[in-house]
């Protein structure tokens, strides 16, 4: 991709450090860099409007996809983001407006990091929710219809679990031994209990989904293992369980358009390269229902030459994976970074709208 393609179509203006035009293979601190480049659009985190809500106010690069989201969703995103956050902040849930603000920070980091810092990248990758603003930027998918599906999918995912029996949540573990994983997974299978593996990230750094119910007995077994307890989602993702609400989510997706790619994808589920428009909709569907193979997923990007990473979006995990940093330089573009170079001070209050 030349330039990068804003929320209406029009071609971002390149006014960054002189010499960033065309800069490709090169990072801010003129350090050389070799092989082909990746836009890394990283997984959501639980977005919380204290969090999040200054750099979105903030950042002027943030400002024209704002007002496209606006747009898009016939009102104003933020105050909507920001009662959502009110209501949400103890549960942890990711709701539609905090996903439509996470799409629209991660954009304007990209199109930061080819103004300021000559991103040019040969191919994408968008692990987790990251995938729908990879489809955004590839040129697949634009948009406004991004956010509108977006909020689609949440109202799906919504009523889908609503209607389910049991309360599911996806717990993040880090440094937890193979053995011992495994061991807690065959133990509830044991149990009768459901368990499954939605993402693995690499040494030892792992998603498990399971009911809400055995989700203190299965803590305790990885505490117990040497393993630490990181964020937990709810609802719950990336499970052959949810094979129904991905049948749900199809019919959503099939009221939108979607282009062959301009620039390709590498599938955070198994390290494919996606192409055209059907290896598109698969790939955002599979997000439902299948678990997220990061190890594989930077495979497919080894395998493509990618030397180089920018993490264009709010993220504390993905840029410091030893997976991705295998692949040689990594530049993250997110809101702390971004924070540090405008010499924001920091702030415990909430951002004002």
């Amino acid at each position: 991709m030349a330039l990068m393609r804003g929320p209406g179509g029009d071609t971002a203006e390149i006014t960054g450090k002189p010499g960033a035009r065309g800069t490709r293979g090169r990072d801010p601190a003129g350090r050389g860099m070799t092989g082909a480049t990746a836009a890394l659009f990283p997984g959501m985190a639980a977005a919380e409007f204290g969090d999040l809500g200054r750099f979105l106010v903030l950042d002027r690069y943030v400002r024209r996809w704002l007002r496209a989201a606006d747009d898009a969703l016939g009102a104003p995103l933020l105050p909507a983001f920001r009662a959502e956050s009110a209501e949400s902040a103890e549960s942890a849930d990711y709701g539609p407006f905090s996903q439509v603000a996470f799409l629209v920070s991660s954009l304007a980091l990209a199109e930061r990091a080819e103004s300021e810092y000559g991103m040019r990248p040969d191919v994408c990758v968008g692990p987790s929710l990251g995938q729908r603003a990879a489809a955004v930027y590839s040129g697949a998918v634009g948009f406004a219809e991004a956010v509108r599906l977006t909020v689609g999918w949440a109202r799906c995912e919504e009523e889908y679990f609503a209607a389910e029996p049991d309360d599911f949540v996806t717990q993040c573990f880090v440094r937890v031994p193979p053995d011992a994983l495994l061991e807690v997974l065959a133990d509830l299978d044991k149990r009768g209990e459901w368990a499954e593996v939605s993402a693995e990230l690499g040494n030892g750094t792992v998603m498990v989904s399971m009911c809400e119910a055995v989700l203190g007995d299965v803590v305790s077994a990885v505490r117990r293992s040497g393993g630490y307890v990181m964020q937990a989602m709810r609802p719950a993702v990336h499970a052959r369980r949810f094979t129904a609400l991905r049948e749900k989510a199809a019919a959503v997706l099939d009221g939108y358009p979607v282009a062959d790619p301009e620039v390709p994808i590498v599938a955070d589920q198994d390290g494919r390269v996606v192409r055209t428009a059907d290896g598109v909709r698969t790939l955002l569907l599979d997000g439902f229902d299948r678990p997220v193979d990061w190890p594989a997923a930077v495979t497919g990007l080894a395998g493509l030459g990618v030397g180089t990473v920018y993490v264009t979006g709010p993220d504390h995990l993905f840029h410091r994976l030893d997976a991705t940093r295998s692949l040689g330089e990594i530049v993250a573009v997110t809101p702390e970074t971004v924070s540090r170079q405008a010499g924001w001070r920091p702030d415990r209050r909430k951002a004002e709208v």
